[in-house]
């Protein structure tokens, strides 16, 4: 398999870890209520991370912004991971710790974009 089909599946599985959260957030689920109030950050972090995540979604498959989405997606998994082992708990509300493993899967996967795509950091100088 080629470098450029292995880095769009990445890009792809990113992209739908991040988007499948969305319908919960926007949605105000009890689930995602129950994370961004242990949080402190209810609506505001839950409807703002929703955004966030939407638009690293969509500028995964942007030539010039996939450095940048890759390392905000990162960094949003980055917080969640953190959030989840010092104030959330690995599991919620008896999910199993589906979403701690999801963020960590995502995590890892943009991390590697993020190093693969590093040569695209300075388009905005050019």
């Amino acid at each position: 398999m080629n470098s450029i089909l292995i880095n769009r599946t990445i890009k792809i599985i990113v992209a739908f870890i991040l988007l499948q959260t969305l319908y919960f957030k926007f949605t105000a689920s009890s689930e995602s209520v129950f994370i961004f109030t242990k949080l402190g950050a209810e609506p505001f972090g839950r409807i703002s991370s929703g955004i966030i995540e939407l638009l690293a979604s969509i500028f995964l498959f942007v030539n010039k912004t996939k450095f940048y989405a890759a390392f905000i997606a990162m960094s949003t998994m980055f917080v969640a991971i953190v959030s989840h082992i010092f104030i959330i708990g690995i599991e919620v509300e008896n999910d199993g710790g589906t979403l701690f493993f999801m963020a960590c899967i995502t995590f890892i996967l943009s991390l590697y974009l993020t190093f693969r795509y590093k040569k695209d950091i300075n388009f905005l100088i050019k």
